[in-house]
């Protein structure tokens, strides 16, 4: 039972930890204020991290958004910033219509 109770108490802390690591990239990830120069060097889930945070700052989008919104935004955010002659727009500039907000 002792072992029982210290593996879960042990599972418990990575899971803990493992939150907080994501929290932690979270906080120092600058979200809409990345430069493209920035956000296409990174890896797939420092771009996730990257669009989630961005897309919470925006006021367009409410609550968490959801992955396909996510995955949508990225793939408009790296074609607007291969497009994009100037490497430090931010990413907050990329044209998102019809991806975050449907088109009128």
């Amino acid at each position: 039972m002792c072992a029982a109770l210290t593996l879960t108490a042990t599972t418990l802390l990575g899971a803990a930890l493992i939150s907080g690591c994501e929290q932690t990239k979270e906080a120092v990830n600058k979200g809409g204020d990345t430069p493209c120069s920035e956000f296409v060097q990174q890896d797939q889930d420092k771009q996730r991290v990257t669009v989630r945070k961005y897309l919470s700052q925006d006021s367009k989008v409410s609550g968490t958004p959801d992955p396909n919104t996510v995955d949508g935004s990225i793939a408009a955010i790296e074609l607007m910033c291969k497009a994009q002659a100037n490497p430090d727009t931010q990413i907050r500039d990329a044209d998102l219509t019809g991806v975050l907000v449907p088109k009128k």
